[in-house]
């Protein structure tokens, strides 16, 4: 304790509840505080992502704050079939308007309440679905999407397999930012929705490789 104090008070270790880390490892704020960050924006996204899902289709979410928000635009939607690995979207669609909601198994981490590892991505697989809506922690400068977490990043290629189309909602802050898991490169999505018009190298990128990108306004 006493050395790791010392590596503390220089700064070549941040000490967190339970561990440390090396400082320079990107970290993710808490799910709390990534709901509370960018609220406006996130709703704006998640209500234009509501108009992709018709009333009786399949969806796929995972868990993240923004698709969180997607989950209670989704509220009047019917006769959905919900597979995800969020409790919070699992506990907002499920049990309503004839939804039928699929719950991933496994270990519930204990700040978002997702299932994450090997049985959840084994569930999911079993499902072929219409839509897979995806949050994801940066879009870095070369045009990958990143993720915090290993075990979330696999998750989420495994739903990209299973969609016929995939759709990422992340807010402007996302771009230019670096996470610690590649989870897929950009193109690989069919759609992007955002809350402000991407960066030109990003808007560049996106359109050559046929990513359509829809900008949804705060308000």
């Amino acid at each position: 304790r006493r050395d790791v104090a010392a590596l503390v008070e220089d700064g070549l270790l941040m000490r967190f509840h339970g561990g440390v880390a090396l400082p320079s490892l990107p970290q993710e704020p808490s799910f709390g505080q990534r709901m509370a960050t960018n609220e406006e924006a996130k709703r704006a996204i998640a209500r234009r992502a509501a108009l992709e899902v018709a009333n009786g289709d399949s969806v796929m979410l995972d868990t993240g704050s923004t698709t969180a928000y997607v989950g209670r635009a989704l509220a009047d939607h019917r006769d959905l079939l919900v597979v995800t690995n969020c409790v919070d979207i699992a506990r907002t669609l499920a049990t309503r308007n004839g939804n039928r909601v699929y719950m991933a198994g496994g270990e519930l981490r204990a700040d978002d309440g997702a299932a994450l590892g090997p049985s959840a991505t084994a569930f999911i697989a079993q499902f072929r679905v219409r839509l897979a809506i995806l949050s994801v922690g940066a879009i870095n400068d070369a045009f990958e999407l990143m993720d915090y977490d290993l075990a979330e990043a696999e998750f989420s290629r495994v739903v990209m397999d299973r969609a016929e189309r995939v759709i990422v909602v992340a807010d402007g802050s996302k771009f230019g930012q670096q996470g610690l898991v590649r989870v897929a490169d950009l193109d690989a999505i069919d759609l992007l929705i955002t809350d402000a018009p991407p960066p030109p190298d990003f808007a560049a990128h996106l359109a050559a490789s046929n990513v359509e990108v829809a900008v949804a306004a705060a308000g």
